[in-house]
């Protein structure tokens, strides 16, 4: 696995830092803050000042560039010139059975560092490290919301904050410069040059399920690593600017609201994207192209649209940059999916390529999608597919985790659907959720593709039919048809119900249809019958359909069935169901439906 990390994603995410605008450089990162402590010239604090973002429902803290954060893990570690309250005031809202520790290594790691440095902001914060008495913070003009939150300083009269001015910025870039000429340079892994080796790699943030403090996408701590002698990051030899810049720009990237991340994870993995082109311009065209093609829940319903009609060209065998020229031929896409790993993360799946082939990519997978009608108005974003087909009640943390990054890895890939989506979605059907058209055409997919594997030539005619196909040669299919209009024959004669034959045969004939389908079929005909006295139009109707689906199903023998149906034809069955109810009957007049009950065909909003 480090092989593969360090030769693919470090790589990439080294060359996305080149091409990041106002990126930090090595020494410094953006950290979430919370206040500003305000120091008067004999470092007495005057004031205290509320940095968080006050627009939403609550005030939520915001990034700022400050000297690089320290890689904790265990011990302590002081940040310089900012940190925690514990750190920082001696104070914090929980127990805080080593708050007295970490506070004095801060004074202690500050003034050392600051020491003999004249500087007007400097000097007031070593006056007040040196007179700080955590009691204090009990006292105006400190405020309880600040315990566990980043803080800063500021002089007073100064817009600046202390770690801004020159005197500071100094210190910072000549910590970061120490290891020029280091006698222990290797040989980086990633960008192929000489220099310090990274003894710990940097904490990676916004991983869902992760750490919120940050967690490793490469590290080693245990005996076995060190059988040659190797400790930590010896073992995977990467300098210490290749390892900032990689994760600079993969903690920009998963951070909320980032146009490289998608908005919500898919399972338990946290996907972010990025391309690479030969200008900024197309990098970012094709970025913001990614992601609505990947995330179009919640974004703008016309650029939804746009990309559509992008994919749909595409899909007709145009090329990508012909019908975009803003996307830059050539232009490399990337994809990496991380999932949380106790303290470490993991690499669910990484994928590169050119942009024309995700996008072909897509396009076949709305392709294969497609059922009518169609039950979403936008396009589906992977996240909402595997909500509506594998979650119970829908709920995102119900999605099986591994399931929703295979799915993933299967439409940007254009290889096989896993078989679990399949097996997921009837296990759905058979535990009583509603067969609707997410299910459809989750079942289509799948059929879709397994057909194409067999025959990468396949016609529309041999395909998985994407409406009602009377002719379709599919026992299951024709069994799910076969089922909808028992269905619609009882809400004929019944009205509405509170329990229908779906809530209580659906499961069971789509498994084992010759158990349950004698039922089906005698209930069937006293419904009929009730149908006959009140509605004889519709009558001749139902039974006219049920004497054409008999007909496909067994010509010789139409009382027989099979004792079971596998995977692939439960699927097919719900696929014909979905397909027949929403559907007209043969014979069925177009402004024609049943009194009091319409033909319920399912129109829900991606």
């Amino acid at each position: 696995m480090t092989e593969q990390i360090q030769q693919g994603p470090l790589q990439a995410l080294v060359r996305f830092y080149d091409r990041m605008q106002n990126a930090p450089a090595l020494g410094w990162s953006q950290v979430k803050f919370g206040w500003a402590v305000v120091l008067n010239e004999s470092g007495h604090p005057v004031d205290v000042v509320d940095l968080r973002d006050q627009l939403g429902k609550k005030p939520a803290n915001r990034f700022f560039m400050v000297p690089a954060e320290v890689k904790r893990t265990a011990g302590i570690s002081p940040n310089f010139l900012w940190d925690k309250s514990s750190y920082v005031l001696g104070r914090t809202a929980g127990a805080g059975k080593r708050t007295a520790q970490e506070h004095a290594a801060f004074v202690k790691e500050n003034l050392e560092r600051i020491a003999g440095v004249e500087d007007a902001g400097l000097l007031a914060l070593k006056a007040f490290l040196e007179n700080w008495s955590p009691e204090r913070f009990d006292l105006e003009p400190f405020q309880t919301d600040m315990l566990d939150a980043n803080i800063m300083f500021r002089l007073d009269g100064d817009a600046r904050y202390i770690h801004e001015r020159p005197a500071a910025r100094k210190l910072v870039e000549a910590r970061a410069l120490e290891a020029d000429g280091h006698e222990d340079r290797i040989f980086c892994l990633v960008t192929g040059e000489y220099s310090k080796p990274a003894r710990l790699h940097p904490a990676i943030k916004g991983v869902e399920g992760a750490q919120t403090s940050g967690a490793s996408l490469v590290s080693f701590n245990c005996d076995a690593f060190t059988s040659y002698g190797k400790a930590q990051g010896e073992n995977a030899p990467t300098s210490e600017g290749a390892a900032f810049r990689y994760g600079t720009a993969l903690n920009s990237m998963l951070q909320r609201g980032s146009l490289n991340r998608v908005a919500r994870p898919i399972g338990d993995t946290t996907v972010v994207f990025w391309a690479e082109a030969s200008d900024r311009q197309a990098a970012e065209a094709a970025d913001a192209f990614g992601a609505i093609a990947l995330s179009s829940d919640n974004k703008d319903e016309v650029e939804v649209e746009k990309v559509s009609e992008t994919l749909k060209r595409v899909s007709r065998g145009e090329a990508l940059h012909t019908i975009r020229p803003d996307l830059g031929e050539g232009t490399r896409f990337y994809v990496l999916g991380l999932a949380p790993n106790a303290a470490r993360l993991s690499v669910r799946f990484w994928l590169c390529d050119t942009l024309d082939a995700f996008a072909r990519n897509l396009a076949m997978h709305y392709q294969d999608i497609a059922v009518e009608p169609v039950p979403w108005r936008k396009l589906p974003s992977p996240f909402l597919l595997a909500v509506k087909t594998t979650a119970m009640l829908e709920k995102a943390d119900n999605i099986p985790k591994r399931l929703a990054a295979d799915m993933l890895t299967a439409i940007l890939t254009g290889r096989a659907y896993p078989r679990t989506w399949l097996s997921s979605v009837i296990m759905r059907l058979r535990a009583g959720d509603d067969p609707t058209g997410w299910h459809a055409a989750a079942a289509r997919a799948v059929l879709q593709r397994m057909k194409r594997k067999a025959n990468p030539t396949i016609s529309e005619k041999e395909s998985v039919p994407v409406s009602l196909n009377r002719d379709y040669p599919n026992i299951g299919y024709q069994l799910g048809r076969l089922f909808a209009v028992y269905e619609l024959a009882q809400r004929a004669a019944l009205g509405g119900v509170n329990t229908t034959m779906r809530d209580k045969y659906f499961g069971a004939a789509s498994a084992t249809p010759a158990s349950v389908f004698p039922v089906i079929i005698r209930n069937g005909q006293n419904h009929l019958g009730a149908v006959r006295k009140k509605l004889a139009g519709w009558s001749v109707i139902i039974e006219k359909e049920l004497e054409e689906i008999f007909n496909k199903i067994s010509p010789e023998e139409p009382s027989s069935f099979p004792r079971s149906l596998h995977l692939e034809q439960q699927g097919e069955f719900a696929l014909g169901y979905y397909h027949q109810r929403s559907a007209k009957l043969a014979g069925q007049k177009s402004n024609q439906s049943l009194p009091e009950i319409e033909n319920d065909q399912e129109d829900e909003d991606a």
